[in-house]
Formats: C-alpha cells, sequence, structure tokens
C-alpha cells in the first residue's frame, strides 16, 4: 500500500512545479528584462543595469500613479466591505429567500463586458444632476460593482461553511443580542473568508485597464494607464514598472494577511 501512496506524493508534487514553473517563468523573464541593458542574441543579458529602475523612480508620475490607484482602490474595497458584509449576513441568515434574486443582480458584472459598461456609465453620468464623468467618484462607483461577485460570493461561502444561522441561534440562546452575537460569534469565524475576499477585490481592481483608462484615462492617471502609455517608449521600463507593481502588491498583501490576524484575534478576545 505504500507503493502507490508514494507515487501519488510524486505526482502530485511533479504536477505542484510543473504549475509552479509555468506561472513563474513569465514573472522571471519580466525581471529579468527589467535589469537587463543589452539583451539581443543570447539566453541571458550581456550586460546588467538598474537604469531602468533609476529612471522609473525618478520619475514623479510613477509615485503619483501609484498613490491613486492605492487609495481609489482602497476606498472602493473599504465601500463594497461596508455595504456587503450586513447586507449578505442578512440575506443569508434573515432572508434566504432572496438570494437567488441576489445571485442574479451580482453576476450582472460578469455578462456586461468593460467597453459597453464604461460607455454607459459615461453616457449616464455626463450631464444631468451627476455630472461625475471623468472624476474620481464614477470610477469608485464603477470599481463597487466590478468586485461585487467577489464579495458577495467570499462572504456568503464563509456564512454557510460556519453554519452561521445555528450559531446565531446558539448565542441568541445564550442570552446574547443579535449584534453582540455577530460582532463576538459570528465575524470571528468568517474573517478569514472576508479577508480572502477583501484581498481578492483589491488585486482585481489594481489590475483593471479598460474599465478604469475608459473612464476617467484622460483626466486621473492610475498605475495601469501610466504602464499602458510607458510600454510604448521602452520594454526594460515597462518590465521595471510591472515588476514593482508586483512587488507592491505582494508586500500589500501580506501587510493586510497580518492585520487581518491581529483584527480577527482581537475580535476573539
Amino acid at each position: 500500500m505504500e507503493a502507490p501512496s508514494r507515487k501519488a506524493g510524486w505526482g502530485h508534487r511533479s504536477l505542484m512545479l510543473l504549475l509552479m514553473v509555468y506561472l513563474l517563468l513569465p514573472l522571471l523573464a519580466t525581471l529579468i528584462y527589467a535589469f537587463a541593458k543589452e539583451w539581443q542574441a543570447t539566453i541571458l543579458p550581456e550586460s546588467w543595469t538598474l537604469e531602468w529602475f533609476g529612471e522609473m523612480f525618478r520619475d514623479t508620475r510613477f509615485l503619483d500613479a501609484l498613490w491613486k490607484s492605492f487609495y481609489l482602490c482602497l476606498i472602493s474595497v473599504a465601500l463594497s466591505l461596508a455595504v456587503m458584509l450586513p447586507a449578505v449576513f442578512i440575506i443569508t441568515v434573515y432572508l434566504p429567500r432572496l438570494e437567488s434574486f441576489m445571485k442574479g443582480i451580482v453576476v450582472l458584472p460578469y455578462a456586461v463586458p468593460g467597453v459597453v459598461a464604461a460607455v454607459g456609465l459615461i453616457r449616464a453620468y455626463s450631464s444631468g444632476p451627476l455630472n461625475i464623468s471623468g472624476t474620481a467618484y464614477i470610477l469608485i462607483g464603477a470599481y463597487f460593482i466590478v468586485i461585487l461577485p467577489y464579495m458577495y460570493q467570499g462572504i456568503r461561502n464563509s456564512l454557510l461553511t460556519v453554519s452561521a444561522v445555528e450559531l446565531l441561534n446558539a448565542a441568541e440562546m445564550l442570552g446574547a443580542s443579535r449584534s453582540k452575537a455577530f460582532v463576538s460569534v459570528i465575524l470571528p469565524n468568517i474573517w478569514p473568508g472576508v479577508m480572502t475576499s477583501t484581498l481578492l477585490s483589491f488585486s482585481v481592481l489594481f489590475g483593471e485597464f479598460v474599465l478604469t483608462n475608459m473612464l476617467v484615462g484622460g483626466h486621473i492617471q492610475t498605475i495601469q494607464v501610466y504602464l499602458a502609455r510607458r510600454m510604448n517608449e521602452s520594454g526594460h521600463l515597462a518590465s521595471a514598472i510591472a515588476i514593482s507593481y508586483f512587488l507592491f502588491i505582494l508586500a500589500l498583501s501580506m501587510v493586510l494577511m497580518k492585520l487581518g490576524k491581529k483584527v480577527n484575534r482581537g475580535i476573539a478576545e
């Protein structure tokens, strides 16, 4: 019985290794190209340089675009979390008949292409009482809609996994109010799933280009718009920007995960 399990273990590891190589190889090539000075007919670059990273950080537009992308995505995710967490909790626990209707609403962003959505938003908000076309407000509203499926499904799955209805009933039987039961019992149990949905939503928004470029590309330069414009100038510089962008997302995800663990411990205590 040991031989088949060993073969299964080696097969699993080999598959994971191939998957990691497949995912990391383009990133590795981008990293090498970002440090390459001359790379024409050889396997590895003929010479190396930090020139592209220096040029990137000397450009104030890069840091400005990075900051704009960060706070726009942060506001959008925080707004979505503040609205969707209580809404999904109420629907899942108290109004389960509305779940089918809610599912139909949240999948609409998948059905509407980004170009069509951008054109419709521009036409709807370029005149009238809400003339917010080309501003950060229309982008935050669009971002809120884009991440609806991720927020809804992640929070809902977490509530169903921990059997939120049974936990809530048990807490109320022990004398806890509904609000206290939600904060002290439900929230600590679903917090890992909420953090996963938050990180996924933030990553999706930070990489969004089509909707961002069409809605505010001429007025607000986010990191996606900045990267697209610099790609036409230098492939080495674009690679340096892409690697910096990836490292920023990685560091931010680690910080948010650490923060989520601390918040979870504080809630549990």
